[in-house]
């Protein structure tokens, strides 16, 4: 072979070394980190994040916490090995996510709440929120005008360690302690788990026969309250819940549970994403770390509209 023919083969196998390495070239990732998708309202958020990344040329690691703020660590670390530009994060608890917000802030991976609001600011680049004071209260002018605003009534609250199950239930509160004859008999955790709440409910009405309402922390607690009420016969219980799941939805429009009220998990989750897509190109953070986003009733009049946590025109 003549050193001619030896140095075009030498030539011709560097390109095709250089072309495969850029053929390659994998895109930059987003880890998408939130509870169970056994709950759709999680499962929303994930998937609504993930299209937008992917949308944005992306791409993903979705991931799960359980809840279990150990894991959501080993999780974080597994995003900052696999070099992740950013996380999307609902995270597993205000004060034990603190300390893995840091360590991937500390190793540059910038983290975008979503849902949940942690106890410390300048951590996390954004946490986008629900107004869940607000949306609370819209759910307990409905639940008290739905009961004629008297008769006795039950609380389920979500898991105690959820900074939104006390806001949630505070701004319940707020409302129905103004008017007397509206008693709560029982209050009560599920933990934001439909057959948990199912258990509580068949307890709590055996000792509370003369219930007429039952006011939830979430669509999940109050799908599993309905179930159980349903079983006793006794559909005559109105039952309020909190998210707008399409579960919800349906039972709405069947004349079961009687109303709810949305947060919006899809367009937070891609709100998340959006910002964290600017940070990654512009190193630009929101003007605000902490945001809002309103809630919005959810009864008979609208719920035909509501499709996967957001309302059609």
């Amino acid at each position: 072979m003549t050193l001619k023919r030896i140095l075009m083969g030498a030539a011709f196998a560097g390109a095709l070394v250089l072309g495969t390495g850029a053929g390659a070239m994998a895109a930059d990732l987003i880890a998408i980190i939130t509870p169970s998708h056994d709950n759709p309202f999680f499962k929303a958020e994930a998937d609504g994040a993930a299209a937008k990344a992917k949308a944005l040329g992306y791409d993903t690691l979705v991931l799960v916490h359980d809840d279990d703020a150990n894991k959501q660590s080993q999780l974080i670390d597994t995003a900052i090995a696999r070099g992740a530009k950013a996380i999307i994060l609902d995270n597993a608890g205000a004060d034990a996510t603190v300390a893995a917000v840091k360590k991937a802030k500390d190793a540059g991976v910038p983290s975008f709440l979503i849902d949940r609001e942690i106890t410390a600011t300048g951590v996390a680049v954004a946490q986008i929120v629900s107004n869940n004071y607000q949306g609370a209260q819209l759910g307990a002018q409905e639940f008290v005008k739905l009961m004629g605003e008297k008769g006795n009534y039950v609380e389920l609250v979500g898991k105690e360690s959820d900074t939104n199950a006390g806001v949630r239930s505070k701004g319940y509160h707020d409302v129905i302690d103004d008017y007397p004859d509206l008693k709560m008999v029982a209050q009560q955790s599920a933990n934001w788990s439909q057959p948990e709440a199912y258990s509580k409910m068949e307890t709590i009405l055996q000792a509370n026969p003369n219930i007429k309402g039952v006011i939830s922390g979430n669509d999940t607690m109050a799908m599993g309250a309905y179930a159980a009420l349903a079983a006793a016969g006794r559909k005559d219980v109105i039952v309020v819940g909190f998210d707008g799941s399409n579960d919800v939805r349906d039972s709405i429009k069947q004349g079961g549970i009687k109303a709810t009220v949305l947060q919006p998990a899809y367009a937070q989750a891609q709100m998340a994403v959006e910002q964290a897509d600017a940070y990654i190109k512009t190193g630009k953070a929101p003007a605000q770390e902490k945001q809002l986003m309103d809630c919005v009733l959810v009864n008979a009049d609208n719920a035909g509209k509501l499709e996967t946590f957001s309302l059609t025109n």
